[in-house]
């Protein structure tokens, strides 16, 4: 079952001490322009390169999974696989920004001028404690 297909350039990020042993950071097909992390909760091949060119990654079975990329293949054990897209870009460039009330741009622009002077500074001091 093909789980990614990476396009381009993938970084290969290995922590053998953290429980996600390897995790791949790149671009996939479906969604080219989102970054994707794929981490596994497994170690990771010794000889897994540090990049990889377009790879393809399968789930071979219960705790197995193939990446494949750049010519070769690695076989990997691993109890799950954590997919993750970064949204940011495309949600908020279907929501536009509100701007905030004209009411609470002066407030701040007050408490800023009056925090840049030292007695400002010891009048909000003063405010606080109230």
């Amino acid at each position: 079952m093909r789980i990614a297909t990476f396009l381009g350039g993938v970084s290969c990020r290995r922590d053998p001490n953290g429980p996600l042993g390897l995790t791949l950071v790149g671009r996939t097909t479906t969604h080219p322009d989102e970054l994707v992390s794929l981490a596994f909760a497994g170690a990771a091949p010794k000889d897994l390169p540090d990049a990889l060119d377009a790879p393809t990654v399968d789930r071979m079975g219960a705790d197995r999974y193939r990446i494949a990329g750049s010519a070769r293949e690695w076989i990997l054990q691993a109890t799950g696989a954590h997919l993750h897209r970064e949204v940011a870009a495309t949600f908020y460039s279907v929501v536009s920004p509100r701007a905030p009330p004209w009411s609470k741009r002066l407030f701040w622009r007050l408490v800023l001028a009056m925090a840049a002077s030292p007695t400002g500074k010891r009048l909000l001091l003063v405010l606080r404690r109230r």
